[in-house]
């Protein structure tokens, strides 16, 4: 798969596709969009948590993306330019989903602790296989972990200690100084791991909260569905596979290791990509801007 955030991209496939699609082919557009949707989408869904409202994201910014390509000249990297504007309207966009909650980490814990420790549900009772739920427990509960940092410092994680982009890449992106990025980023995992530290059985093993005990509580309350799994399923790849080109300045040492239970989060595919790029394609306005045929 074409990652984006390599320290050093190819971006030949993206300029060919860019002048086919200034020059109104929209089989390029939906190539150049399909090249880089499923990345736009994955930074949504860590950044609002519910699948549902990181597609309308994903679409609000190739939206942006499609109406402006027009202007874009090459002054500058197309990854930096097109995840700029997902950056900008991630940091400015109305709050959604989970990130409408204002969490604290007190309060995570808070919710977390006042979860009741339980038996795992009978095997015969559930549609898919516990190991699955347990995992979707695991997982749901690290992502709403990153709800805990603000908009800017979740995002600066997301983009840095998940997918791996280099404070060189992640300073271009978000218009800030390599040492301001870093500086922001060191905070982000500050927190986190104290958090996580003082909190979570997976880094701390003399703390008592496993996932397993918490799954049946979090699906009786609604947290985690065996009828709709978000985040689990087996087909999905890790971000570590898909991102592996990536990792040059990731940091391993002990007070890191949180990091990589997030690299090991699946890679989600957004739902039905292209019928909603063409759907979408067929606004008079959008088909205008680039002069489709």
């Amino acid at each position: 798969m074409h990652n984006p955030f390599a320290e050093a991209v190819d971006e030949s496939t993206d300029w060919e596709l860019i002048e086919q699609s200034k020059s109104g082919n929209q089989a390029a557009l939906e190539k150049l969009i399909l090249r880089h949707q499923a990345w736009i989408y994955n930074i949504a869904v860590r950044m609002v948590f519910h699948p549902h409202d990181a597609e309308e994201v994903t679409q609000e910014v190739l939206v942006k993306a499609i109406t402006g390509l027009s202007t874009f000249h090459g002054e500058s990297k197309f990854r930096t330019w097109l995840y700029r504007i997902t950056s900008n309207h991630i940091l400015n966009m109305k709050r959604r989903g989970a990130d409408r909650e204002s969490f604290t980490f007190s309060s995570y814990a808070d919710a977390i602790n006042g979860t009741p420790d339980l038996n795992l549900p009978d095997p015969k009772s559930v549609p898919v296989d516990v190991p699955l739920l347990v995992e979707e427990a695991k997982i749901s509960c690290t992502m709403g972990m990153l709800l805990c940092l603000d908009r800017r410092q979740r995002l600066i994680f997301v983009l840095a200690e998940i997918f791996g982009v280099s404070d060189s890449v992640g300073s271009e992106i978000l218009e800030m100084t390599p040492d301001n990025f870093r500086q922001s980023l060191s905070r982000a995992r500050r927190d986190l791991y104290q958090f996580m530290n003082n909190q979570c059985g997976l880094i701390n093993e003399k703390i008592p909260c496993r996932c397993p005990k918490k799954t049946r509580g979090f699906i009786d309350a609604g947290h985690v569905d065996p009828h709709n799994m978000i985040f689990s399923l087996p087909r999905l790849s890790q971000i570590r596979e898909v991102a592996a080109d990536a990792y040059t300045q990731i940091d391993t040492s002990l007070d890191h290791q949180h990091a990589a239970i997030f690299r090991d989060h699946p890679f989600l595919e957004p739902k039905d990509q292209i019928s909603w790029l063409r759907k979408m394609l067929e606004h008079r306005s959008l088909r205008d801007s680039l002069d489709l045929n």
